[in-house]
């Protein structure tokens, strides 16, 4: 219970919910019933890892559906270029889910844009890179041949009636004036002329982005953000796409919502090239602190379990999704959770669908072996001990003694400790030999 006038900051941290995200003095283009988190794990992150089957990217789909099917994971995209590419699209679109929509990935060409309309949909992100770097050195064209090529494709899809998101790659490093604006101002028109919407992608290829209002362009994501909606962009056609190279994606993600964007373009886990994108999970649960929204954040351990199996490595350390994300080594921080979860948890883990953990080292004090028996031992035999019973003290001793005689650097097993713990707690061994008994077996 909470000492009378203790300050906990309730509207910020509920715990039993995401923590919340309040503004003063936003960005007048933020609103946060326009943003929404968008999908390339199946593109981008394929990309980055390896090749997928129809069947781990149409499972990789539908877990997609699980987490953000109620349209907090508005779009996902898709390769249309092999056969295994057009038949997990083919699935997709089979299955009839609303959200997260398919969308199709092309390069500015007409052949590719023939694979968007042969497969049946009705947007696709489209590469326009934006920079000079990539136009004269990459394409070797002039900055207005590039243009004018990639709105020739544009033409013909607005013809079709297909939405194109066009993703301008080395947005930070690319001219606001020169490049950018050009470009979209030739959209618009284009738009006009045609009555079918555009969206444009912001896209960090390098992450060099920095998510500070006080950055000018290229590197300032406000001021590109805040650049596209002066321009008369909604926040539904402005996405961003970051990539973690410097440790900041989701910091400009955050920075590209806040600033007028509407889409925030991640992969589950962030895996995907080099340093990886943004994690999706990491935004959905910021989605949930900026909008009161509650995406199915509880099914992501069945998402790693999933992940883990198709060959990803998750980091030990990695934000929610890590072992080691929720769990305690240090003694000091096991001795708070004792006396109140909320003392060292940012958030129920629950959320999720995790649960606090503990580690027994060396270090963790009397306090990790106490928190350890109560997790083990049968209710009745917890009620009333602590740290100073002299059986905790006892296992504390046998514990900082094995770390001391072996050298060992790791923390003990679950099945260590119920070896030293059951000299003093019998009913450890008793309920372990119960527990691998099983059920009686019947013919």
């Amino acid at each position: 219970m909470a000492a009378a006038g203790a300050e906990l900051f309730r509207d910020v941290f509920p715990f039993v919910e995401p923590p919340r995200i309040l503004l003063q003095g936003a960005s007048r283009w933020f609103n946060p019933d326009e943003i929404v988190v968008t999908d390339t794990t199946l593109r981008d992150g394929q990309q980055g890892w390896r090749p997928l089957s129809v069947e781990e990217g149409y499972r990789i789909y539908e877990a997609l559906v699980e987490l953000g099917g109620d349209g907090s994971i508005y779009s996902a995209e898709f390769f249309l270029y092999t056969g295994r590419d057009r038949e997990l699209v083919r699935r997709v679109l089979e299955a009839g889910h609303e959200y997260p929509k398919p969308i199709g990935w092309i390069r500015a060409t007409r052949s590719d844009l023939r694979l968007v309309i042969e497969a049946g949909l009705d947007e696709t992100t489209l590469l326009t890179s934006i920079s000079d770097y990539h136009i004269y050195y990459k394409l070797g064209v002039t900055r207005d041949r590039a243009l004018e090529k990639y709105l020739s494709v544009v033409e013909e899809a607005m013809r079709h009636g297909i939405v194109v998101r066009c993703t301008l790659e080395d947005a930070t490093r690319a001219s606001l004036e020169k490049n950018i604006i050009p470009f979209v101002e030739k959209l618009v028109r284009l738009s006009e002329r045609y009555g079918v919407e555009f969206r444009v992608k912001i896209a960090d290829t390098l992450g060099l982005g920095l998510p500070f209002p006080e950055v000018p362009p290229p590197r300032g994501v406000p001021a590109l953000v805040e650049a596209l909606r002066e321009a008369g962009l909604e926040a539904r056609q402005i996405e961003f796409h970051g990539h973690n190279d410097l440790g900041l994606v989701v910091a400009n993600h955050l920075a590209a919502w806040l600033h007028g964007a509407g889409m925030s373009n991640c992969t589950l886990l962030g895996i995907g090239e080099r340093a990886g994108n943004c994690p999706l999970e990491v935004m959905l649960l910021h989605y949930a602190g900026l909008t009161g929204k509650r995406p199915r954040l509880e099914k992501l351990p069945e998402i790693v379990e999933m992940l883990e199996t198709m060959g990803v490595r998750v980091p030990e350390w990695q934000p929610l999704v890590g072992r080691n994300a929720f769990r305690t080594k240090a003694g000091v921080h096991i001795d708070g959770l004792l006396k109140n979860p909320e003392v060292y948890l940012p958030f129920d883990p629950a959320i999720v669908g995790r649960e606090a953990d503990i580690a027994v080292t060396a270090y963790g004090g009397r306090a990790a072996v106490l928190m350890w028996l109560r997790r083990h031992l049968p209710p009745q035999a917890v009620m009333t001990l602590d740290k100073n019973d002299p059986r905790v003290e006892a296992l504390y001793r046998d514990v900082v003694e094995l770390f001391e005689k072996t050298g060992r650097h790791t923390p003990l097993s679950d099945e260590e400790m119920e070896e030293l713990a059951s000299r003093y707690f019998p009913e450890l061994r008793n309920a372990t030999a119960s527990s691998l008994a099983g059920p009686e077996h019947v013919e």
